[in-house]
């Protein structure tokens, strides 16, 4: 008989790194032994090296969200590539990678774009969004939201920003409880 793998989550945090969130991401990750995937702005990495350091040391994948999080809908596809290249550039000097991973901020990449990306970056979307960003969902709908959702193999999306602190802060620790007693273990993708 094969041996059975447990289930599997695959969490990832976009917009930043920034030192008022991300340490306090790191920290949590800690306590339930989980890797994530950091889907970075580049001026965010810029800005606060250290604390894109800081994932990198603690065993955690550094992945590009463009570098000033522009929107692959209202870009040209040159500007685009080219956010796309400079984000990259900082990311390789932190964490070389042999296929780098790409989030589209907002999700919104043309077809023209994501071909034009093939080569170079893998495009990952999700499916499950946290919606810890929005402030008109409270932090208690976010969790059962993100819980309901999740399967073995999930993305799930949370934000190491100052906008999603509040709901972040709570949904967090106990989404990973949750499902860290069922024997779910947490991977970088």
């Amino acid at each position: 008989m094969p041996a059975s793998h447990p289930p599997t989550l695959y969490l990832t945090f976009d917009d930043g790194p920034i030192p008022e969130e991300t340490p306090f991401v790191l920290d949590t990750l800690a306590r339930f032994n989980a890797q994530a995937t950091f889907f970075c702005v580049g001026d965010n990495v810029r800005r606060h090296p250290s604390v894109a350091r800081q994932i990198v040391e603690q065993g955690h994948r550094l992945a590009n969200h463009t570098f000033y999080h522009i929107s692959g809908w209202s870009h040209s596809n040159a500007h685009y590539l080219q956010d796309v290249a400079e984000c990259q550039a900082l990311l390789d000097e932190l964490q070389p990678q042999a296929r780098p991973l790409l989030r589209p901020p907002y999700g919104r990449i043309t077809l023209p774009l994501a071909r034009a990306l093939e080569a170079s970056h893998q495009v990952v979307m999700w499916d499950v969004l946290t919606y810890d960003y929005d402030r008109g969902f409270a932090a208690e709908k976010c969790l059962r939201h993100a819980i309901q959702n999740t399967r073995s193999g999930s993305i799930t999306v949370f934000h190491d920003s100052l906008k999603a602190s509040r709901n972040m802060r709570y949904v967090l620790p106990r989404y990973l409880a949750h499902f860290a007693e069922q024997g779910y273990q947490f991977a970088t993708l």
